[in-house]
């Protein structure tokens, strides 16, 4: 099996994970400096500020990198041809399928990796001509599925005949190396990465991050398919106790609009939405991106070793 590194010619196999309002073309760059596959995160814009962000990341680094299409955005047709015209090389998908798009990036010679938490919507993506899958379990931040990391992967990595990317709930090289050992060719993190110093969100926000304990994530949403984890806290609370009186999906939307915004640049910890995976609790301090990557391969690479998996030779050194 190869890993994701040499499939995509980067450092390490690791992809930052395309966080809406938060993963700009200036983070991605940053990720992508640091040795992983940077992705900026096109949730949130719309094609003129993708275009600027792309121009942006690639002002910064020379590096491969990729954007990240949520397949709901009102701009997304757009977003698909600015992606095709700016020469961007790489591109990860959520929120549904891509396959409209397939053949215009396809035409461009675009790797097209979409995220999903299903088997079965696996499958039908790649006969539309995804060239690997994103399998993100349940334990991630945002918008998820139901599925464990633990179940999702080696299932994907089994009935699947492309390369399979672990996500959910990955923070440290022993979780990365278990996602290996499962199938996975490499990892998609995020909630890690949010506590780095280049990232672009409210101390407020990060410092909630390094505080919060083993239970400090709920989801909300399930009742509207929408299911969403983020921190907990008063927003949270309000917007489950509204679930359970059957508040609809359009009174639901107008309670969290502009949340997540709030959150990231106003450092609004009561009623913004701080979306953070499960792996939050294991956060313990505020490093530069290059700090938290490397040691997580790093890490990886030493308890792969431990188990037998890799012999002395191998290194992403």
């Amino acid at each position: 099996m190869k890993f994701l590194n040499e499939l995509l010619g980067i450092r390490y196999p690791l992809i930052q994970g395309g966080m809406a309002n938060i993963a700009t073309g200036e983070f991605a760059a940053a990720c992508s400096n640091a040795g992983a596959l940077g992705i900026i995160g096109a949730g949130g814009m719309n094609a003129e500020t993708l275009e600027k962000n792309i121009a942006v990341c690639r002002s910064l680094t020379d590096r491969p990198f990729g954007v990240n299409l949520m397949l709901r955005n009102p701009d997304a047709d757009a977003m698909a041809q600015v992606i095709a015209d700016t020469g961007v090389r790489i591109v990860t998908t959520g929120a549904g399928s891509p396959g409209k798009y397939m053949d215009l990036w396809k035409s461009r010679g675009i790797t097209v990796i979409p995220v999903t938490a299903s088997v079965l919507l696996a499958k039908r993506l790649v006969r539309e001509g995804a060239d690997m899958i994103i399998a993100e379990g349940t334990e991630s931040g945002g918008h998820v599925g139901e599925m464990t990391t633990m179940t999702l992967v080696p299932q994907m990595a089994e009935e699947l005949d492309v390369p399979v990317i672990a996500a959910g709930g990955i923070a440290q090289g022993k979780q990365m190396a278990a996602a290996i050992a499962l199938g996975a060719c490499g990892v998609q993190v995020g909630t890690c990465l949010l506590v780095s110093t280049e990232a672009p969100i409210h101390d407020n926000y990060k410092q909630a991050l390094l505080k919060a304990a083993d239970n400090a994530t709920t989801v909300t949403g399930r009742s509207v398919n929408s299911p969403t984890r983020i921190l907990k806290n008063q927003m949270a609370r309000e917007y489950i106790r509204r679930e359970r009186e059957g508040a609809g999906q359009e009174e639901l939307e107008k309670f969290t609009l502009g949340s997540l915004r709030r959150a990231v640049l106003e450092g609004d910890t009561k009623t913004g939405s701080l979306m953070a995976g499960q792996d939050c609790c294991m956060l313990r301090e505020i490093r530069p991106v290059r700090e938290i990557i490397g040691e997580i391969c790093r890490d990886s690479i030493a308890m792969m070793r431990r188990m037998g998996e890799l012999s002395e030779e191998l290194s992403w050194e």
